[in-house]
């Protein structure tokens, strides 16, 4: 498991969001059908937060993360981790 952000407490495998991603945004597969293939709670995480890089920051700064670490942690530092990812794997 990749953990990329030192910051972000949570347990969430950012090389695998990284493949949600390219399958998303490059395969052009749904989040519905990408939630419909998820395999676990987890992956259904994974998948939404691929999910709000549609998103604009004034439109997700209010969700509440409903983990154990939501005090530490916002949407946004993952969003913005994710869309690092996407973009060193574009320049590679």
């Amino acid at each position: 498991m990749a953990l990329y952000n030192p910051n972000c407490l949570g347990y969430y495998d950012f090389d695998n969001i990284a493949r949600f991603a390219r399958l998303r945004f490059i395969e052009g597969k749904s989040t519905i059908q990408l939630l419909s293939a998820a395999q676990s709670e987890k992956e259904k995480e994974e998948i939404a937060l691929v999910a709000i890089l549609d998103l604009e920051d004034d439109d997700i700064k209010h969700i509440k993360l409903h983990c154990k670490h939501a005090k530490n942690c916002q949407v946004t530092t993952c969003r913005q981790v994710i869309r690092s990812l996407i973009r060193d794997q574009q320049a590679a």
